[in-house]
């Protein structure tokens, strides 16, 4: 049964938040294709937009902003190489661009430049040292990069500015579970939901980090709220019938399982036909 546990415990993995994109949509009066292109933009309709963009830059001088929305446009599409080109062209024209450095580094961190992204992030900060995004992106990078205390000192500096950021209490618990400081995760997993109340994701991985400190009703707790909350979470009757396992709530994990592979995990199955026969 040891053996199998420890199997068992080697499917849980943590979620962390991702960086939010920045759009920029600025507007100029009289200037009707980069209207349209802005109405398309909010409305959803990123090829139109980027088609009037492409108008805009046929008819007029290049334009930082209608290089930074088209950029934005490309990356909502995934055409984060196109969306760097335009970034660029956006930083040629202004090098002080703030949100293009973000974006763009942004880019990079879909194609799995992390160290580029990186740079473009120490860039912002070099021109707007208050800039709690950058921070907020650079740490989620160095998390990538497993540079854990990089990331919790990052993520230290995105709460100092910006106090009420959920997603960066979020993401520095799970760099602090992956350094091995779950009490300091489930603290910061806390005020997480507490900015953000039913924040499953805050749940979820107090779930887990109270699982690594042997607190197994505590996360039996918390994957119940993360049900609660979205009743198909598959990895929440998983997570939490390990912990009823741990316990030796027979009847509970078998429950929890049978509903996770009715969900369609096929794991759960085997669990079950292996203890719950």
């Amino acid at each position: 049964m040891q053996k199998r546990s420890g199997t068992i415990a080697a499917a849980l993995s943590v979620l962390i938040c991702g960086s939010p994109l920045l759009t920029g949509c600025s507007t100029y009066d009289n200037n009707t294709a980069f209207q349209n292109a802005v109405e398309k933009h909010i409305a959803g309709d990123y090829l139109g937009a980027i088609a009037h963009y492409n108008k805009e830059l046929e008819i007029n001088p290049p334009d930082e902003d209608v290089y930074y929305n088209r950029g934005n446009a490309k990356n909502k599409l995934g055409d984060y190489s196109g969306a760097i080109s335009d970034y660029n062209k956006t930083i040629e024209l202004n090098p002080r661009y703030e949100s293009a450095y973000v974006n763009r580094g942004f880019s990079k961190r879909y194609l799995k430049d992390y160290l580029g992204a990186i740079s473009d992030f120490n860039k912002v900060i070099e021109i707007n040292p208050k800039h709690a995004n950058a921070f907020y992106n650079r740490g989620s990078v160095k998390d990538i990069l497993g540079d854990y205390s990089g990331a919790i000192s990052d993520y230290n500096k995105t709460i100092e500015l910006n106090p009420m950021s959920a997603n960066a209490y979020l993401n520095r618990g799970v760099a602090k579970i992956n350094s091995g400081d779950n009490l300091g995760a489930v603290a910061d997993f806390s005020k997480a939901i507490e900015i953000k109340p039913n924040y499953i994701k805050a749940y979820f991985n107090s779930g887990m980090a109270k699982i690594n400190l042997e607190d197994y009703y505590g996360g039996i707790s918390d994957y119940s709220k993360v049900i609660e909350i979205n009743p198909k979470f598959i990895r929440a009757y998983i997570n939490r019938g390990l912990a009823k396992y741990k316990v030796g709530d027979v009847k509970g994990f078998c429950s929890d399982w049978t509903q996770a592979s009715e969900l369609g995990e096929e794991e759960a199955a085997r669990w079950m036909k292996e203890y719950c026969q």
